[in-house]
């Protein structure tokens, strides 16, 4: 993105293909202070990069004052400085405290994860990833098969346990999801450094039977933690879904999924900006190896390139 607004507004070189090291003036206007051509490409590249429109105006706000009237001396990179800059606005704006849940679940057991999100968001997929996360950390881990709409979901996550090794609890397609979680939840607290994730059916907004049924389940379950599983190719879409479930059993945070088919992004910028809740791991393949641990910085690395 970043090599993107040095090609729209000339910055790092001269005509002659010289680079400029004394001012941050060249290509941008007579000073710092000048500074709205900048800041209006930076909000239509973070548009382009599917950052939502508030999120795009407010970044584009604070680094007008960041940079405003601002020199640098002789010699000094003025890309590495404008990129800087860039960098640090949005840190200053989505910098959330992203817990670590390896640890909260040394604390109880058995330690209760429910997955919810959209059909074909990545969460049967996701549960199989944290499955084998925990597994390999010595958990004793359970999958609760509460997705009992499709008999696809079972059979699926059934695969998924035999790969892995671990315990699953399924009742018959139709069946109450609740009541599997609950059973899951039985069986896991007869073990030490227990955990239990639930997968849940794909909810849609207009379905408020499954709306319910995952409330139930919640009730049931007293989940120690709900994790949304967002699709990063759902762009701006992803603030909804994520305001919807949030409504619902009030989300505490997410796992982004497809992240490696996604040349953009920008979603990540406007769940954090706005929500206020972290995002736990993103999904970078089709492995179970495939989901590490959000970090801001790799996220930047990735967007500013």
């Amino acid at each position: 993105m970043f090599d993107k607004l040095k090609e729209k507004l000339g910055i790092g070189k001269r005509q002659d293909g010289a680079i400029p090291s004394d001012s941050l003036t060249s290509g941008i206007g007579k000073s710092l202070g000048d500074f709205k051509d900048y800041t209006e490409d930076l909000k239509i590249s973070l548009l382009e990069a599917d950052v939502s429109l508030p999120v795009s105006e407010k970044i584009g706000k604070e680094m007008y004052e960041r940079l405003s009237g601002k020199r640098i001396r002789f010699g000094e990179d003025r890309d590495r400085v404008l990129k800087e800059a860039v960098r640090m606005t949005i840190k200053d704006l989505t910098s959330i405290e992203i817990p670590d849940i390896t640890r909260e679940a040394e604390r109880k057991s058995p330690f209760i994860i429910m997955l919810v999100g959209m059909n074909g968001t990545g969460k049967t997929t996701s549960a199989a990833k944290l499955a084998e996360s925990f597994k390999d950390k010595g958990f004793y881990v359970v999958l609760a098969a509460s997705d009992t709409f499709r008999a696809g979901a079972i059979e699926q996550l059934s695969l998924h346990s035999e790969k892995l090794g671990v315990k699953i609890i399924k009742h018959q397609t139709g069946g109450d999801p609740a009541a599997v979680a609950f059973d899951a939840i039985k069986h896991a607290s007869k073990f030490m450094r227990a955990v239990v994730i639930i997968d849940t059916a794909g909810r849609m907004q207009t379905n408020k039977n499954l709306l319910e049924e995952m409330k139930k389940i919640q009730r049931i379950a007293k989940p120690d933690m709900v994790i949304l599983t967002l699709d990063a190719l759902s762009g701006n879409d992803a603030i909804n879904q994520a305001r919807m479930f949030d409504e619902a059993v009030k989300v505490d945070g997410y796992i982004l999924t497809k992240i490696d088919a996604d040349a953009k992004g920008g979603s990540i910028l406007t769940l954090l900006a706005e929500t206020k809740k972290p995002i736990y791991y993103v999904g970078t393949g089709q492995n179970y190896g495939d989901m590490i641990n959000f970090s801001l910085d790799w996220y930047l690395d990735k967007l500013l390139t």
